[in-house]
């Protein structure tokens, strides 16, 4: 997952935390319940990590960047006792029907190509138990989003597309809706 400095500036920033906190993690997790076992994959710095461990019953976090997945786990495990793992959204590390709810937030756009998101989804609906929810959030395209991302990995999502994408690997009920710069979905395992 490349990420140019300026984006990882951003993502590191008390400005960016503030917004995923105040607003747009709420918006996202809406009518999630985030009462059992979550599984969040894609955590980066850990701003979203922070808002979900008091909220979830209990958090694991999978990260594919092994510096960030240890820093997270010296950090954030110790600190707020989430199970920090390394290891990638596309061939999670997890026995079936692990988790009540599986949730990503602005990171999917950062999974090098479509049928790697598509595996993604797959293994989010082979983790989740019946009944569990796959939700989360990412970004539109738009002026601003590319030129935050010159030189990163960037496979933007269609919002529109989406729920057919997570309809074929097989979950129920998809939906998504547009919110400013960003889109949030959700669907869930029958």
């Amino acid at each position: 997952m490349a990420m140019n400095a300026l984006h990882r500036r951003i993502c590191r920033s008390d400005s960016w935390a503030d917004r995923m906190h105040g607003s747009t993690l709420p918006w996202a997790t809406r009518d999630v319940d985030l009462s059992g076992e979550v599984l969040e994959i894609g955590p980066g710095y850990g701003v979203t990590t922070r808002w979900l461990a008091p909220r979830a019953g209990a958090l694991t976090a999978l990260e594919v960047d092994p510096v960030l997945a240890g820093d997270l786990r010296d950090g954030l495990g110790r600190d707020l006792g989430v199970d920090v793992r390394h290891g990638d959204g596309a061939a999670l590390p997890f026995p079936d029907g692990a988790f009540d709810a599986v949730v990503c937030f602005t990171m999917l756009h950062h999974v090098p190509t479509p049928g790697e998101q598509d595996r993604l989804f797959a293994e989010a609906t082979r983790v989740l138990r019946p009944g569990g929810t796959f939700a989360g959030i990412d970004s539109r395209l738009t002026p601003r989003f590319r030129l935050i991302h010159v030189g990163d990995t960037m496979t933007v999502v269609d919002p529109e597309s989406l729920p057919r994408r997570l309809g074929a690997a097989g979950l129920a009920g998809p939906r998504t809706e547009l919110g400013g710069r960003s889109f949030r979905f959700r669907a869930t395992r029958a």
